[in-house]
């Protein structure tokens, strides 16, 4: 009709980044640790490139685009029997969470250090626990909310991605071996949040500033969730991590399971 005005509304397309390569999946140390907290061969990281501006009032539509993109669907996998198998249930609604992502050293980590969890070797308090017998205050921490420590770290810095990464490390997969020490921990959390994250530096005050964000997205299809499982466990996770200058995002997810062992 004339003079009426027509607009399409852009989706996101998406191209898989196979050169994009991370140093927590390919560094040998850090692969050991994996295995021993049986997380290897269920955690992954996969960057992509896409093709419009990224804004934050856009994320479910961002990721509503990521997860029927027919090149990023053809690429995700889910688990059955042990093994990695293709998604092969059409995604019809993303659930999307954003999760704060502004921190640029591991001082939120200092109040762990100085209240009874760890020994000043490093080494981790344990605990009694009616359920589980090899229990310690780090985990107690991590898990429940009526114990001392587990504000420690604060209601708001609790929500961090950093914290949730050391959380996710911490607690491991089905058949995790827990480290007697926090080291592996802190360092570990510290290599696979400096890959994942994207941070800038002002020129004038020359601080150093967070530009990703941070969404933690589960996909559902017809008949209920079916990424990255199909049931809710706190360590079946998966996140999109955005660099809007850039216009990459990396899928960065685990499924709780026994981990690899390799023969």
């Amino acid at each position: 009709m004339a003079g009426e005005e027509v607009t399409f509304e852009k989706t996101f397309s998406f191209r898989s980044l196979p050169s994009k390569k991370f140093s927590f999946l390919e560094d040998k140390d850090t692969l050991e640790l994996f295995m021993k907290w049986s997380m290897l061969g269920r955690i992954s990281a996969q960057s992509y490139s896409f093709d419009q501006s990224f804004y934050p009032y856009n994320i479910e539509k961002f990721a509503m685009c990521f997860f029927t993109d027919p090149g990023v669907f053809s690429s995700l996998k889910r688990l059955e029997a042990g093994a990695w198998v293709p998604l092969d249930e059409t995604v019809v609604c993303v659930s999307v969470e954003e999760v704060p992502c502004t921190k640029v050293s591991m001082e939120l980590f200092d109040p762990i250090y100085s209240c009874g969890i760890v020994r000043p070797t490093g080494h981790v308090v344990k605990c009694f626990h009616d359920v589980h017998p090899d229990y310690d205050e780090l985990k107690q921490m991590l898990q429940e909310e009526d114990t001392e420590h587990y504000y420690v770290v604060g209601r708001q810095e609790r929500q961090e991605f950093l914290f949730c990464l050391f959380k996710h490390l911490c607690l491991g997969g089905e058949l995790c071996q827990y480290e007697d020490t926090i080291d592996p921990y802190i360092k570990t959390t510290k290599q696979v949040y400096k890959d994942l994250i994207s941070v800038q530096k002002d020129p004038e005050t020359e601080q150093i500033s967070v530009v990703s964000t941070v969404l933690k997205v589960r996909a559902n299809g017809e008949f209920g969730q079916c990424f990255p499982g199909d049931e809710d466990e706190e360590q079946t996770f998966a996140y999109l991590i955005i660099d809007p200058f850039k216009r990459h995002v990396t899928l960065f997810c685990h499924v709780y399971s026994v981990g690899d062992v390799p023969l």
